[in-house]
């Protein structure tokens, strides 16, 4: 018998440390089922998955040629279902592993919702299973962006949500979910990271997870950006002068921007705050960023998967998030009095929070603990299922 020939597909290569937290797990997970089996990934930059996890690669869209005119975009068009008629065709099943793929955050209707919709058309044509494996979905604003995308996920033979949300947005648009399971994010799935011994002392460490969030639309707001950094700013000041210690913590490198402009206000109202009070260090890959988190005490994080590692190392947490699936997962966990939106942050109510979260953090640490052991086992279910009626 040949070796099976798996595929996965996704937005991979761009710095989101969630999106390439889910291919590791996934990837972790099909090695060990199937050590014989040949594995690729279609994705948004090949060369830096190649190198990341030693995997072979495709390309999502066929090399542009250049031009701008109406026939050059046709042509380029054509290219792109081209190639993935082709690239498919290589696979006996094609894997889309957790992320929200099923939302055009920050994204026109012809970026991922468009070659979402390309590859499972191609996939379709060609006779591959296609399994969206604990995705993310919703919202989806643009009617386009929502055209692609549900077509997309009507082609596929297998789909299951990361939480009840997911699941409700795709039934209200349209989808029969009768027999789509909701299982946990993949993330769930990686292993511990090999911890950092913590310092002895009576200082807190407190993570704070920051994000340069612009507003959910294509076009950049700075306003909304500007008060997301002056409040969570006021949060940083008002940490450091209870006499706690904060650790820096991002989901890609787009983000460094807001700890620029943090460490730049904390520093005018504080002046320069010393190395061993302000922690800063960029992680290379979520197991980076959850041996970041073995550190802290507790954490305020705004990225999805910030929120995630940190219950998942079964850290006391906060969510400031800018969707409804941080408050889903804070609530599945036992911390749904803990959640505000990014847009609309409350920092006396944060700092409330707060200090309800440290009076009682063992309390929730042993809670949140035991609620991720659960989701981890979940997550073994659905591999089963995928061995048995998928791959």
């Amino acid at each position: 018998m040949s070796a099976k020939r798996i595929g996965l597909f996704g937005n991979f290569g761009g710095g989101n440390l969630g999106n390439e937290g889910s291919l590791e797990a996934m990837l972790l997970f099909l090695r060990q089922a199937y050590p014989d089996a040949e594995l690729a990934c279609i994705c948004s930059e090949p060369d830096v998955i190649r190198a990341q996890f030693n995997l072979p690669t495709l390309p999502i869209f066929a090399q542009r040629r250049p031009g701008s005119g109406a026939l050059s975009k046709l042509r380029n068009r054509l290219a792109d279902h081209v190639g993935a008629f082709r690239n498919v065709g290589n696979f006996d099943a094609l894997l889309i592993p957790g992320t929200g793929f099923l939302d055009d955050f920050g994204e026109r209707p012809i970026g991922i919702p468009y070659m979402i919709f390309v590859i499972c058309l191609a996939a379709k044509l060609r006779g591959v299973k296609v399994a969206f494996v604990s995705t993310g979905a919703g919202p989806i604003m643009h009617p386009l962006s929502r055209w692609f995308m549900k077509t997309a996920a009507r082609m596929a033979a297998y789909r299951s949500y990361r939480d009840q949300i997911s699941k409700d947005f795709m039934t209200d648009i349209g989808i029969d979910t009768s027999i789509d399971p909701v299982y946990p994010d993949l993330a769930f799935r990686l292993p511990d990271p090999e911890l950092i011994e913590k310092p002895k002392e009576d200082a807190l460490t407190v993570g704070l997870g920051l994000m340069t969030y612009e507003g959910w639309s294509t076009i950049p707001d700075e306003d909304i950006y500007a008060t997301y950094i002056s409040k969570i700013s006021s949060i940083a000041v008002w940490l450091l002068n209870q006499g706690h210690r904060l650790r820096l913590l991002i989901g890609e490198p787009s983000d460094q921007r807001a700890i620029s402009d943090l460490i730049e206000t904390v520093s005018k109202e504080l002046g320069q705050i010393p190395e061993s009070r302000l922690l800063v260090e960029t992680p290379n890959s979520l197991n980076d960023l959850m041996r970041q988190i073995s550190t802290v005490d507790a954490i305020i994080a705004t990225r999805f998967h910030n929120v995630l590692c940190s219950l998942k190392m079964g850290k006391p947490t906060i969510s400031i998030g800018y969707a409804k699936k941080n408050d889903v997962l804070m609530e599945a966990m036992g911390l749904g009095e803990f959640c505000q939106h990014i847009e609309s942050l409350d920092v006396e109510l944060l700092k409330r929070q707060f200090e309800k979260l440290i009076e009682r953090r063992s309390d929730w640490q042993n809670l949140v603990k035991s609620n991720s052991a659960n989701l981890q086992r979940e997550l073994r279910h659905q591999e089963k299922f995928l061995m048995d009626h998928i791959i």
